[in-house]
């Protein structure tokens, strides 16, 4: 549901459902983060973060939003590759949970919404590097590979 690129006038969000891994597996997670989520490291939690398999009443959805792009007004942008499960209350407040790579949004433009293993652990590591160098920043609970 709503994975084709298109133009969104009037909108900030849009809703989608996350393209299913294969076979999703988890190949980096967080103790750290799995602890502040109240989540454990479990086939199921790597069935839900492989986009195949939503909890009851989650509601994914990807943003939209506009920018400049390279000095220019690049018009409509959004998560191209990144779709909101929801938000999880934490000790600490709330905390989005959200998926990247998961697949085509309607804001995707001309890519497929994926993401590569190489830059996705990249940006894994250097997430909790920021974080744990006291750099406020994105935070990331797991790594799924697909299969």
């Amino acid at each position: 549901m709503g994975g084709r690129p298109r133009q969104v006038p009037g909108k900030c969000w849009s809703r989608v459902t996350p393209t299913p891994a294969p076979s999703p597996t988890l190949a980096l997670w967080s103790n750290e983060m799995g602890e502040e989520l109240n989540l454990e490291r479990t086939e199921e939690t790597g069935a839900v973060l492989g986009g195949g398999a939503p909890v009851t009443g989650m509601q994914p959805y990807a943003q939209r939003y506009g920018g400049h792009q390279f000095g220019n007004w690049a018009g409509q942008l959004g998560d191209g590759r990144a779709i909101t499960l929801g938000e999880v209350k934490t000790e600490n407040g709330f905390l989005e949970l959200q998926l990247k790579g998961a697949g085509r949004t309607p804001y995707s433009r001309t890519a497929d919404g994926k993401a590569v293993l190489r830059s996705s652990i990249r940006e894994f590591l250097c997430s909790e590097a920021m974080h744990h160098l006291g750099v406020p920043t994105t935070r990331a609970l797991s790594l799924v590979t697909t299969g």
